[in-house]
């Protein structure tokens, strides 16, 4: 009989509980940690921290930004969230609050430093992980990320097949999309075939 069916918690149902009751920012935003990994989930999205709705809802990428990325990933929004398919963890798990320009603040790396090695290891590996933004790049890659966003992702294929860097899909970004179009052309057919692989395992 499994722990879950003994009524007693698996390891990752353990720690997915003590994230989700994490306070450790309380000094400086109102914490709702956002997060949705299963165990069996074979796609990890890492992207940079939750905006202000998905703080509201609960829901990671529950907007525009969020349709963009499913558009991306060739995937529907019930598939998205299916916790036995993809798990969904940034690189913070609050909403960091707004800078002086109204933009999002940076992710707070204390959660990172305190959370996410643990996460990773509470499961078994995932056979793909997008890094959604230069934060998760940095720390998924470490030295093998290059000297910024740009560059990390157009050397996607150095990290494919587990590791496939993207652009924020912030509809701010449009006009590096425009900019850079191999990243339609080439990455994103290439992107969608892989989710789709990995999804049919």
């Amino acid at each position: 009989m499994s722990a879950a069916a003994r009524g007693k918690p698996t390891p990752l149902e353990s720690l997915l509980a003590e994230i989700r009751a994490c306070r450790i920012c309380e000094n400086i935003l109102e914490p709702n940690p956002v997060l949705h990994v299963g165990a069996g989930s074979r796609i990890l999205i890492a992207s940079q921290a939750p905006g202000l709705r998905v703080h509201e809802t609960g829901l990671s990428f529950n907007d525009r930004s969020g349709d963009r990325l499913r558009e991306w990933i060739g995937v529907d929004r019930d598939t998205f969230y299916d916790e036995s398919k993809i798990a969904i963890a940034a690189m913070a798990f609050c909403f960091p609050g707004y800078d002086a320009h109204g933009g999002d603040r940076p992710p707070p790396t204390v959660c990172a430093k305190h959370w996410r090695a643990r996460l990773l290891a509470a499961r078994p590996p995932f056979a793909l992980t997008l890094l959604v933004g230069s934060y998760a790049q940095a720390w998924h890659l470490g030295k093998r990320a290059k000297s910024n966003m740009t560059e990390t992702v157009k050397a996607w294929r150095e990290y494919a097949p587990r590791h496939i860097p993207l652009p924020h899909p912030s509809w701010r970004n449009t006009a590096w999309v425009k900019r850079n179009p191999w990243f339609e052309s080439e990455l994103l057919p290439c992107l969608r075939l892989r989710v789709k692989r990995v999804l049919s395992r």
